[in-house]
């Protein structure tokens, strides 16, 4: 039996008309002799009903204070009723599906309400109604605790639950529809002349997905490359293959990895950057700083450490709450809020001199102030003000060539 995996997300069954271009996508692959596993989210975004927020807003949250445990019963309805209505119209275009919840698909999560990590997937009742079924669709975003709770799964949830699904059932590959064409060079809202990469490796995805590039969730490329599984990120409304990611380009690039120095151009934006200079040992205040925010439950980044001081960029949102906890500490931060982090990604810049002056030249020949700076063997970062962002994505996008189909070295 070959199975393959297909995520729909939340846009792709808003609608009786969105739902048509997936059903077309699933009959193709019955086509090629496949059985199906669909992963599905909720349907679309508040304002429509069945949305999570729009079901969140049926209990006045956050305003009004619930548990955890019960906003997991009530988020995961979503996905329930997003797979019953697929399952349902694939029944009437003539296609043997039935649907699953997220429990009875085999999802084994800790007890973590909100989220709530896979612990095992057990694919025996999948397996048992493809025997009967041609297409199972299943609840993403869900599971079960080991206690009979239902548990929600965080952020990129469906994603995830697709991946694991692909990797517990061995599948072919796990395809991920979303509104574009695959990933991207760029954000496409921000860099007119962005196109799709047809190759990319797992790494490379997992470091622009992490800085900012939103077509998938990281964990979900992290389980898919540990068991070995391809992935395609594909449009819902093209019949265009899109993005494959996979352990090397060579499988259908026939380029080795270092002829693309620069595989794409991140950014998360809204962040505040703060900085802590010493008031007595640097090794206590450094310690002092990461313990405080961490007890408060506050995510720090871009972090830069000297013997004067510490840097780090906190989300804009946080910004008055960090400043709080510094005072109470007895440290004069200094704020520069409105910043965004820009980074370029690319495993084929290991090695190779002269990536770090590339950019900086770029950025300051377009104008753009660096406030801070970071690196790693296939990330370098920069941050910027928000009011540069544009221009400083462009920059480095036009920098590396990324519009072109030969990328230079």
């Amino acid at each position: 039996m070959q199975v393959l995996v297909q995520k729909f997300g939340g846009t792709s069954v808003q609608s009786e008309t969105n739902r048509e271009h997936v059903i077309r996508h699933i009959k193709d692959a019955l086509v090629q002799e496949y059985k199906l596993v669909v992963v599905v989210s909720a349907l679309g975004r508040k304002p429509d009903p069945y949305a999570t927020d729009s079901l969140l807003s049926l209990i006045d949250f956050p305003a009004n204070k619930n548990s955890n445990r019960e906003l997991d019963l009530l988020m995961s309805c979503g996905e329930v009723i997003s797979s019953v209505v697929l399952s349902n119209e694939l029944q009437k275009n003539h296609v043997s599906a039935t649907a699953l919840t997220g429990a009875q698909a085999g999802f084994l999560t800790s007890e973590d309400f909100n989220r709530a990590k896979i612990k095992e997937v057990n694919p025996a009742r999948v397996l048992h109604e493809l025997e009967t079924h041609d297409v199972v669709v299943v609840a993403g975003f869900q599971g079960q605790s080991e206690s009979g709770e239902i548990t929600t799964i965080g952020r990129g949830g469906s994603d995830t639950s697709a991946a694991a699904l692909g990797v517990a059932l061995d599948a072919e590959r796990i395809e991920i529809f979303t509104d574009v064409e695959g990933i991207m060079t760029a954000d496409p809202r921000v860099v007119k002349n962005a196109r799709p990469l047809d190759v990319v490796t797992y790494t490379e995805i997992c470091n622009l997905a992490y800085q900012g590039a939103k077509v998938i969730h990281p964990r979900a490329v992290e389980i898919a490359m540990q068991g070995k599984i391809p992935m395609r990120i594909r449009s819902t409304y093209s019949e265009r293959l899109g993005t494959l990611v996979t352990s090397s380009r060579i499988e259908e690039a026939g380029a080795d990895i270092s002829e693309r120095m620069i595989t794409g151009i991140a950014h998360i934006a809204n962040v505040t950057q703060i900085k802590v200079q010493t008031k007595e040992s640097a090794y206590r205040m450094q310690s002092e700083v990461f313990k405080a925010m961490a007890e408060a439950g506050i995510s720090v980044d871009f972090i830069n450490i000297s013997p004067t001081g510490v840097a780090y960029t906190v989300p804009a949102e946080l910004t008055t709450k960090a400043i709080e906890i510094l005072e109470m500490l007895g440290f004069h931060p200094e704020i520069t809020e409105n910043c965004a982090k820009v980074s370029s990604v690319g495993a084929g810049m290991t090695g190779v001199p002269g990536v770090a002056s590339k950019i900086v030249q770029a950025l300051t020949d377009a104008g753009v102030q660096i406030l801070q700076s970071a690196d790693s063997h296939t990330t370098i970062w920069v941050l910027v003000h928000d009011h540069e962002l544009v221009t400083a994505v462009n920059a480095l996008h036009d920098v590396f060539g990324l519009s072109a189909e030969e990328v230079p070295l």
